[in-house]
């Protein structure tokens, strides 16, 4: 490694991992699940839930519950939340049948521990996503993750990169972050860390944004 940077603090969506069939939530199978409750919803309606739960994330200051977040869905649907339909909702399914690793992920991420780079997780996500990573082969390279539905807040919340980089030890300036989201890499910035953007199609970010890169790889140059 060169310079001050010790570690890599990565945003897991869009970054280090992305959904089966690009939607984030609900995830892939929430239409076919509903379906079988009432095969009489339709695609107008599903639009205007998935719609309605969008609004839910945006207004909360956290990652919500999983249930909740169900319930708002079902609710502009027309059905009763009951226990057995959200149930069937979150119940367990094969990983990679949901959420699959972008593009140079593990290579990366075996680079940079051959290197002796730290890393660690800060992402808006619900607490089983260091489960999600486990079953995708990637997570025993993770010392700390910092989880919105773990710590009530999320980014650009301060709290969320300082407890990361806290975990680990190590000052903001020792640490890389990286996001797909421009605003919360500048937040981070703003905060003394390093920072990237994640742009996998090569689109300029907006004016004054911080650095972007097109693929993971690109980061081993700061290693």
């Amino acid at each position: 490694m060169t310079g001050e940077l010790q570690a890599v603090l990565f945003d897991s969506g869009g970054v280090l991992t992305r959904p089966v069939g690009g939607r984030w939530n609900p995830r892939v199978d929430f239409e076919e699940t509903v379906l079988r409750h009432d095969p009489t919803v339709t695609p107008e309606r599903f639009a205007a839930a998935i719609a309605a739960g969008e609004d839910f994330f945006a207004a909360s200051a956290s990652t919500p519950d999983y249930d909740d977040y169900h319930r708002v869905l079902l609710r502009h649907l027309g059905l009763q939340p009951t226990p057995g339909l959200l149930a069937d909702l979150s119940r367990e399914i094969p990983v990679t049948s949901v959420v699959e690793l972008c593009p140079g992920v593990a290579e990366t991420l075996d680079e940079l521990r051959r290197r002796g780079v730290r890393m660690a997780v800060v992402s808006d996500a619900w607490a089983g996503l260091p489960d999600m990573h486990a079953a995708l082969g990637i997570g025993d390279h993770f010392e700390a993750y910092a989880i919105s539905a773990l710590l009530g807040c999320r980014k650009p919340d301060p709290r969320m990169y300082r407890h990361a980089s806290d975990a680990l030890g190590l000052r903001p300036q020792e640490c890389l972050f990286v996001d797909d989201d421009p605003e919360l890499v500048a937040a981070a910035v703003e905060l003394g860390y390093v920072g990237r953007v994640m742009k996998p199609d090569g689109a300029a970010p907006p004016p004054g944004a911080p650095p972007s890169v097109t693929g993971l790889t690109e980061i081993l140059d700061l290693f």
